[in-house]
């Protein structure tokens, strides 16, 4: 028989593929892979045969799944436990308890807070990426349990996408995740229509690997070998050369200054009548108002090449042959979801839809402005959606919200007013947190901040398999199974593919899955029957998966019944499209009086009466540029290198990091830097370094490449955050670093692109 090489991360060993041996094929959010199972015991990955382009996530997940940092048994921290002390997360040790008397303790906890506080008092946190199965879905099923109990503080958006979802409804009309998913242009479409591709932030296939519910045909690079046989003109705009596939031109920009380059192309198009007034007219509203700012009537500063390319680093001439180029070609403008992802990103995003606008090819088959291209691999793909596998989360009767990316303002600062989206909003006084299927110690900037405040709230629960830096800085923590431990459905609407995911293997130690964890807990409190319904988890995947039928059904769309998918194992279903265009715009483009969009006149707001009315200096009634509190037009000597923090590439946020950083070499993480600025740092790759400023400090290992713009810096996210105490973060996580402020007080998304840092040598100690 074959043998399998699995590299334990506990000793390695060769592990015989014995006649006990078993293959089958699971989905996660990095796509469908085989998975191979002896003794109980995953003991290799392998690609699935439908997959182009098969990501290599999975090949740590054997190691991972069976790591020592796995929480074996429900554990109480124990100052908690004896004193009830909040000081002491993440430096206390841990007390192992029995199933029921954990669930006892935890009952009796959530019970006292919502009586002696209100159920305001309870902030209910997940992320939803812990599992792409439907109904082992963490986010649906802790927020479910919460309901059941009588609601809980939720948050609005993502760390990802929450400044563009609050701007660009004001912009279009239209909820900004529908229209990403459900509206956009496919690359099929971008293929046979687009001439010039113009994309600011670049579209990486390193991050369409990984898509909400999984992608099962990994097919962004194949897309652009498809761009570049047929001539299309490929064009990356940002700090790296790698944001793009290779042969794509490159013009290196400095982060934080899009909207500057963005406003000078929108200046050549008007200062030389390449605008197409006629579109402008008819389909928009507000260029009146925007026109004084841009040509310099209202400030005395027009935008025009010369004054942008101080700010953003691209020559004058560069920018006027690019603005006529665009003019006189079928252009797509695509954005990626890092712009936004920066204070003051709502701008970006704003004046890429004007400058569209101004082009007048918005409607048009591969035309006009796109977002989060590459940003994950679900967009761009043209399927029809199917409905449904959604575990109901049922009502909140609470209905205080905050933005995701505010829950260390939101903990520091209880009672206090804030702005949100035109609302005078208070910080809710949050005495319990309950955590399911995410870490915020990824996601979250300015994390020595956020650990102060993490001390705050009387109670933090967290279900989770791993302890990750928010298990070590939980009081009660229960042990989660992976999706490799239970069974599910794989599904997602951005995807034709259909997955039974089969229970791999026995929970790893005392862990259980989270309705199991709920089900239990909301039997203590009285809301059971609520929670459950009356079913296990096996009767619930099997109503799901029958609502499931029903609404392919109703699409003229065949499935197999439960039984026959569980013996097929995947199915790919008949829902491929390539129509011409799906977008919202072509309608609209046709007809606006017939097909307005849902902003208030109806038509895309250059000017908007809404924004303006709110009266935020940070985000007025047209797009205008801000400079950042910190980007390279601030540099200090303190702080000269502007740090990015993109998605790593071996893994989803930082999942698996736990087996990833066990091999030799593997962290601290890689910085990457230009030649000019390593030089005169005497740094070459391979070097240890301290990347540090006035928020804290990590470690990292060089890599020197002319791929990145000079005094620009990228430290991708994942690796897991440290212990307190220490004066440097060891592994090289860079959210030490980034700035815990909201985009605006209209988007209040999180600003981790807003970041200045210096980086030194260290010894090879690390000292």
């Amino acid at each position: 028989m074959t043998l399998i090489v699995a590299i334990l991360k506990e000793g390695a060993e060769i592990v015989t593929r014995s006649p006990s041996c078993t293959t089958k094929v699971t989905s996660s959010h990095w796509g469908a892979f085989e998975v191979s199972v002896a003794d109980n015991r995953i003991i290799a990955t392998g690609p699935f045969s439908e997959d182009p382009y098969p990501s290599r996530i999975p090949e740590a997940l054997p190691a991972a799944v069976h790591h020592r940092t796995r929480v074996a048994r429900p554990s109480i921290r124990r100052g908690w436990l004896e004193k009830r002390q909040r000081s002491g997360r993440g430096s206390d040790d841990f007390v192992d308890l029995p199933w029921d008397e954990a669930l006892d303790i935890a009952a009796r906890e959530i019970d006292r807070i919502r009586r002696e506080h209100g159920n305001e008092a309870i902030f209910g946190g997940s992320y939803g990426w812990a599992s792409a199965g439907r109904f082992h879905h963490a986010q649906s099923q802790v927020h479910r349990f919460l309901n059941c109990i009588g609601g809980y503080i939720a948050s609005f958006g993502s760390y990802s996408t929450g400044c563009a979802q609050s701007i660009m409804p004001h912009v279009f009309g239209v909820n900004f995740l529908k229209m990403l998913y459900e509206h956009q242009d496919g690359w099929h479409t971008i293929h046979d229509h687009t001439d010039t591709l113009v994309m600011f932030g670049g579209i990486n296939p390193k991050n369409s690997q990984v898509s909400m519910g999984g992608v099962t045909e990994h097919d962004t690079a194949g897309c652009f070998e498809g761009f570049k046989k047929k001539g299309m003109r490929l064009i990356n705009i940002g700090p790296q050369r790698s944001d793009a596939p290779d042969g794509c031109e490159w013009i290196p920009v400095r982060p934080g200054s899009d909207t500057a380059l963005m406003l000078a192309l929108a200046y050549v198009l008007e200062d030389e009548e390449l605008t197409n007034q006629a579109f402008l007219s008819s389909h928009t509203i507000g260029f009146e108002r925007f026109r004084p700012y841009l040509m310099g009537d209202a400030d005395g500063v027009p935008k025009t090449p010369e004054w942008a390319a101080p700010i953003c680093g691209v020559e004058p001439g560069i920018i006027r042959t690019l603005a006529r180029h665009m003019a006189s070609s079928r252009t797509l403008i695509t954005v990626a979801w890092s712009l936004q992802r920066a204070e003051h990103g709502e701008q970006p995003y704003w004046m890429s839809a004007v400058l569209a606008a101004m082009l007048g090819q918005i409607g048009l088959p591969g035309g006009g402005v796109g977002y989060g291209y590459g940003a994950i691999g679900g967009v761009g793909k043209s399927v029809i959606g199917l409905r449904g596998m959604t575990f109901p989360q049922l009502s909140n009767p609470v209905k205080s919200i905050i933005p995701v990316a505010r829950i260390g303002d939101m903990l520091r600062n209880p009672g206090q007013p804030y702005d949100f989206n035109g609302q005078r909003c208070t910080y809710p006084d949050i005495r319990l947190i309950y955590w399911a299927g995410g870490n915020p110690y990824h996601h979250h900037q300015d994390l020595n901040a956020l650990h102060d405040a993490w001390q705050q709230p009387e109670t933090i629960i967290v279900n989770e398999p791993w302890w990750t830096a928010t298990a070590k800085r939980a009081d009660i923590v229960f042990p989660a199974t992976t999706p490799y431990e239970r069974e599910d459905i794989g599904r997602t609407n951005l995807d034709d593919y259909l997955f039974h995911m089969p229970q791999l293997i026995s929970p790893v130690g005392e862990a259980r899955d989270d309705f199991e964890i709920f089900s239990a807990l909301a039997d203590r409190l009285g809301s059971g029957q609520r929670f459950t319904e009356g079913m296990v988890a096996e009767e619930w995947i099997k109503t799901l998966y029958e609502a499931f039928q029903d609404v392919a059904a109703e699409e003229g769309v065949e499935v197999p019944d439960l039984a026959s998918l569980k013996e097929r194992n995947w199915v790919k279903l008949p829902i491929s499209m390539d129509a011409p265009n799906r977008s919202l715009f072509a309608p609209f483009r046709d007809d606006p009086d017939a097909f307005p969009l849902g902003t208030p006149s109806g038509r895309i707001e250059i000017f908007s009466k809404t924004i303006d009315s709110f009266g935020y200096e940070d985000c007025p009634g047209h797009p205008v540029w801000l400079p950042p509190t910190e980007w390279l037009g601030a540099a200090t000597e303190k702080a000269p290198l502007h740090l990015v923090s993109p998605q790593p590439g071996d893994k989803l946020h930082s999942q698996l990091e736990c087996a990833l950083a066990d091999a030799d070499g593997a962290r601290p993480a890689t910085l990457i830097i230009h030649p000019q600025d390593a030089e005169s740092r005497g740094i070459e790759s391979g070097s240890l370094l301290r990347v540090f400023n006035k928020r804290g400090a990590c470690r990292a290992r060089a890599l020197v490449s002319d791929s990145i713009a000079v005094g620009v810096v990228a430290l991708p996210t994942g690796a897991w955050f440290g212990d307190p105490g220490s004066n440097i973060d060891p592994d090289g996580n860079p959210n030490v670093l980034t700035m815990d402020v909201g985009t605006s007080r209209l988007g209040q998304g999180c600003s981790a692109h807003t970041a200045l840092v210096e980086v030194a040598k260290l010894s090879s100690d690390g000292s």
